[in-house]
């Protein structure tokens, strides 16, 4: 089912990367954008340019990690617009490293942002989708929670999280006529390197990694739309992390034992 004209949308983590991507792709469909970042200043870039390519944007500051100011995002749409067509969970960050090293702050963090951040939205949006009778919900995950690579739980588990509760929303609001879609890219050009938390060595792998990704933001923007449309449950762009999940559903719990020797130092030099 496409978007209505001038789709009402709100989008957090609107101020670099995906989110703004997702901006400007929806701007020239005359879409009325409520943009949110906990950075005002960019968030504010990304009205404007939402603005010139027709759009009507809105930027707000908003932490996701405080409840009451994802409830203030749909209280906004409410005021504007009678409500929000689209809503995109897309604020999220990237703590990297081993089990037992990163810090529980990290962790806290992460879980804070990734994980409650999208519930939070869930929560405030949904409700008023159902009593509106429709809408579509784009969850921002990862490869990383289909795929739960070594270095990464952090990451893995907020972003599995993420997997799972669009899962249970798809279920729970198709005969309501609300899509839910979880996005799951792999690696892509963005901005999310420059707030990783990690170790030196893998953060710099990390940078390299995102900086020198094939595809762009604006790429897996167009994807993820185009599937939220469709409603698609699972939307995975690159061939790469479509081939990683099929080979672990194939092999079962075979994948993470191939992934294990992997991490063998005598392997690592082999293939580093």
């Amino acid at each position: 089912m496409p978007f209505p004209r001038a789709p009402r949308a709100v989008i957090t983590g609107a101020g670099s990367g995906l989110g703004r991507a997702l901006a400007l792709a929806l701007a020239p469909r005359g879409a009325r954008l409520l943009l949110a970042d906990i950075d005002a200043a960019s968030c504010a870039e990304t009205a404007a340019a939402a603005r010139d390519r027709g759009a009507e944007a809105h930027a707000v500051a908003c932490d996701v990690r405080d409840p009451a100011q994802v409830e203030a995002l749909a209280e906004g749409a409410d005021e504007r617009w009678g409500g929000a067509d689209i809503l995109a969970n897309n604020a999220g960050v990237a703590v990297v490293g081993r089990v037992g090293e990163v810090s529980l702050e990290d962790w806290r963090w992460a879980v804070d942002i990734n994980l409650w951040g999208v519930i939070y939205g869930c929560h405030s949006f949904v409700p008023r989708m159902r009593a509106a009778g429709g809408g579509y919900i784009l969850n921002v995950a990862s490869a990383a929670g289909l795929l739960s690579a070594p270095m990464m739980a952090p990451y893995n588990v907020t972003k599995a999280g993420v997997v799972a509760l669009s899962e249970t929303l798809h279920a729970e609001l198709k005969r309501e006529r609300i899509h839910v879609t979880a996005l799951c890219p792999t690696f892509f050009r963005s901005q999310i390197h420059t707030q990783t938390r990690a170790p030196t060595k893998l953060s710099d792998t990390t940078t390299r990694l995102v900086t020198g990704a094939r595809w762009s933001a604006e790429a897996i923007a167009e994807v993820a739309l185009a599937g939220l449309e469709r409603n698609d449950l699972y939307v995975v762009p690159q061939i790469d992390g479509k081939l990683m999940w099929r080979l672990k559903r194939l092999v079962a719990g075979r994948f993470h034992g191939v992934l294990s020797l992997a991490q063998h130092p005598a392997i690592k030099r082999k293939i580093g």
